[in-house]
């Protein structure tokens, strides 16, 4: 298949289209309307500092359906204590900008560079993208931020400064996403992390079918409550 090259009209070839390594296209934008285009279709965008946009949608796909969830017996215990305090939507930008500045293993450089903090950012005012923070003693100790549409959680990225901070904010993320009757947190790509949470991969057509449906249902836009 071919690396499609973006345009300046505000379309994507169909995800199908994609190579076997899941790269889609090339170029364009991130402009919100892009964007949220994109994530409709089952397309994201992931590059690195000095490289061209690049759209991708990986076959299979990596989702965490928020029942299958696996809560340790460490975590349950360490939410019992109530050692962290967590909140949403308070603090998007400095959530992405740890994001971004945190040293991960076998990286030799972020792949969410300036103009990406940018635009979720701008993601995040229009009411789509939202941050989970905790907090101890009042500094910020870990989170995690993603984009929601419809019924479909787009998980971006998550980093923590103390340890199990990170699992904190999405054991909060999933509880919030369970009372709304969320489909699914979309985690893109497969890491063993995500897959000892209780992530699956499956087939980018199943993906596309649980996120047609997930779609059908209107958008919880604007600022998010804890619960």
């Amino acid at each position: 298949m071919p690396v499609y090259q973006l345009i300046k009209e505000i379309i994507f070839p169909l995800p199908e289209y994609a190579e076997t390594n899941g790269l889609l296209a090339i170029g364009g934008d991130l402009c919100s309307e892009r964007l949220l285009l994109a994530y409709s279709n089952g397309i994201f965008p992931w590059y690195s500092k000095d490289e061209p946009i690049l759209w991708w949608s990986p076959d299979p796909r990596l989702v965490l359906l928020p029942e299958n969830f696996k809560v340790s017996k460490s975590l349950r215990l360490l939410i019992k204590k109530n050692l962290f305090t967590v909140k949403f939507d308070t603090n998007f930008f400095e959530v992405i900008k740890k994001c971004a500045d945190v040293v991960r293993t076998g990286q030799d450089d972020t792949w969410i560079t300036n103009e990406m903090i940018d635009a979720y950012t701008n993601l995040h005012n229009l009411g789509f993208a939202h941050s989970v923070e905790t907090y101890y003693n009042d500094k910020l100790v870990g989170g995690l931020y993603g984009i929601s549409i419809g019924k479909a959680f787009f998980g971006e990225s998550m980093y923590h400064t103390t340890t199990d901070a990170s699992k904190v904010a999405l054991f909060f993320l999933v509880e919030k996403l369970k009372k709304w009757n969320f489909d699914f947190i979309d985690a893109q790509m497969k890491t063993s992390h995500l897959i000892s949470l209780g992530a699956k991969e499956i087939s980018r057509k199943e993906y596309l079918e649980l996120l047609k449906n997930s779609l059908k249902s209107k958008t919880k836009k604007g600022k998010w409550e804890l619960l």
